[in-house]
């Protein structure tokens, strides 16, 4: 049964990561007939804390021994996280809470201290998409999923952004308390008491880049003519090169095929339109170039695991659907 809850904090913590933990976990809620549970804020740095925010400092008297009566550690995400040096102290504190069954979860980019106390190796997890290519060079022997909100690779739970947090707090209290208790927080937090950990974050639509010229030009033609229908001998042609050629080193630049690059690109514009424009499905379909209503949705959902009308309401209202 989950009671003891511990955020463990690390100089530059995000206040709004740690306030995510603090409210889902922190609050007194028995008026309600919730379970309270015993939390502390734990420092991993002495008993004052910096903050990205100029000015606000935490200051708690708990340090890392809280961490050893914790049934969860809460790591929230701070400045910073991607590229410092961790307290050995913290490391082997979350080693052995794992190894004596202590779930332990992450917000945003305290995924990285996770990996860095080595209980990513082996596990599929979740990070913010900006953060992905990072995690995977730091820790090669995690199994990163970047296109989801949470995973739960029990007992170690990771989350992707700031909300995709919440899903993962509110996902715990729902598997270890009830659906009932977890609803009953979110209503009082006014978000949605469950979103799947499987659903895909939404990605800002990046500007083609290569390290390479040598397929450069064509990723910007091929981003420019979504809606037109090419082949690979097309593309080919227009780098001067033979089919297979052209396919190796498309592979080798972008690391996925022509077919997969246009796919994701139509995708990520189609999200844009979305979210920007209060053109129909068809016209969508058909500058993305998908073609149909149908086909856009279709690769939609497998892309993104939601809905084209789903996706917009999530960004413009019920109304803009």
């Amino acid at each position: 049964m989950l009671r003891n809850v511990a955020a463990v904090l690390l100089d530059g913590v995000h206040p709004f990561e740690l306030g995510v933990v603090c409210e889902v976990f922190g609050i007194d809620r028995s008026d309600e007939g919730l379970p309270v549970y015993d939390f502390a804020v734990v420092s991993a740095e002495g008993p004052a804390l910096s903050t990205h925010v100029g000015g606000l400092t935490v200051s708690t008297p708990y340090g890392l021994e809280r961490l050893e009566e914790a049934d969860l550690i809460a790591v929230p995400a701070g400045s910073d996280y991607v590229t410092r040096e961790y307290p050995p102290a913290l490391l082997d504190a979350l080693v052995r809470a794992v190894e004596r069954g202590t779930r332990v979860l992450s917000v945003c980019s305290g995924v990285f201290v996770l990996g860095a106390a080595g209980l990513l190796d082996g596990r599929r997890c979740s990070v913010h998409w900006r953060q992905a290519r990072e995690l995977a060079l730091r820790n090669p022997r995690a199994l990163i999923e970047p296109d989801v909100l949470y995973v739960d690779e029990d007992p170690v739970i990771t989350s992707a952004g700031t909300a995709a947090g919440i899903d993962a707090c509110l996902h715990l209290v729902r598997k270890e308390q009830s659906p009932e208790v977890a609803k009953k927080i979110a209503r009082r937090m006014v978000v949605p008491p469950h979103r799947d950990g499987g659903q895909a974050q939404y990605i800002e639509r990046p500007l083609p880049q290569t390290p390479c010229d040598t397929v450069g030009e064509v990723l910007v033609w091929m981003e420019e003519h979504l809606d037109q229908e090419v082949t690979v001998e097309q593309l080919a042609a227009r780098a001067h090169m033979a089919p297979r050629t052209f396919a190796r080193r498309f592979l080798q630049e972008t690391g996925t095929t022509p077919y997969r690059w246009l796919l994701r690109q139509r995708v990520l514009l189609a999200q844009e339109l979305l979210e920007g424009t209060d053109e129909t499905m068809d016209a969508i379909a058909y500058r993305t170039g998908f073609g149909t209503a149908a086909a856009l949705r279709h690769q939609f959902v497998r892309a993104l695991g939601t809905t084209p009308n789903a996706y917009r309401r999530a960004f413009r209202g019920p109304e803009a659907a």
